[in-house]
C-alpha cells in the first residue's frame, strides 16, 4: 500500500525543494507541480478551462506514479491548491475538483518563513497577498477535514521537520 504525503500551501514556501529530498529520504516518488510545468508552457492567465487542465495533468500523473507501486509517493501539490488558485483567480470553487476524493494521507504545509523568490510563475508575492493564498490553502484542507501539519525551518531543519510530521502522523 502506497503512503502519499503532499506538499500544500502558498507560494515560495520550498514546496518543491522539499519534495524531491523527502522522497529520497523515505525512498518514493515525486508527483512534480503540473501547475508550474503548465504554466511555464502556457503563461500564467488561468482561465478556467487552464485550472482544469491542470487538475487533469495532476490527476494523470498521479494515477501514473500510483500504478508503480511505490512505497512512499510525495505530490508537489495536488488538486487542491488547483482550487485554492480558483478560488485567488476567480472568486469561485470548480464543482469537478469539488467533486474529486483521491486526498492524500497527509499534507505536508511549509510556513511562509522563507523569503519571496520570484520564478516567472508566481502571481501572489506580496505580503497580504501571500498571507490570503495560505489561508484559502488551509481552507481548502479544513473544508475536507483532512490532517496537515505545518514544516518550518530551512534546509535540512526543515527536512527533518517534515519528517517528524509524518512519523507524529503514524505513516513513518
Amino acid at each position: 500500500m502506497t503512503r502519499h504525503i503532499c506538499l500544500h500551501g502558498a507560494e515560495s514556501t520550498g514546496k518543491s525543494t522539499l519534495a524531491p529530498r523527502l522522497a529520497a529520504r523515505l525512498g518514493g516518488l515525486v508527483v512534480p507541480e503540473y501547475g508550474r510545468l503548465y504554466a511555464e508552457t502556457n503563461g500564467t492567465e488561468f482561465g478556467e478551462a487552464d485550472l482544469l487542465a491542470i487538475f487533469d495533468g495532476h490527476v494523470a500523473a498521479t494515477h501514473a506514479a500510483l500504478a508503480q507501486k511505490p512505497e512512499w509517493l510525495i505530490s508537489d501539490t495536488d488538486p487542491l491548491m488547483t482550487q485554492a488558485w480558483a478560488i485567488m483567480l476567480h472568486g469561485r470553487r470548480l464543482p469537478r475538483i469539488d467533486a474529486w476524493t483521491d486526498t492524500a494521507d497527509l499534507y505536508l504545509v511549509p510556513a511562509m518563513d522563507l523569503p519571496w523568490q520570484e520564478d516567472g510563475t508566481r502571481l501572489f508575492g506580496s505580503d497580504l497577498a501571500r498571507r490570503q493564498f495560505m489561508d484559502v490553502a488551509l481552507a481548502e484542507l479544513d473544508r475536507r477535514r483532512l490532517p496537515w501539519a505545518w514544516v518550518t525551518g530551512d534546509g535540512n531543519e526543515r527536512l527533518e521537520n517534515a519528517l517528524g510530521a509524518v512519523k507524529t502522523a503514524g505513516l513513518g
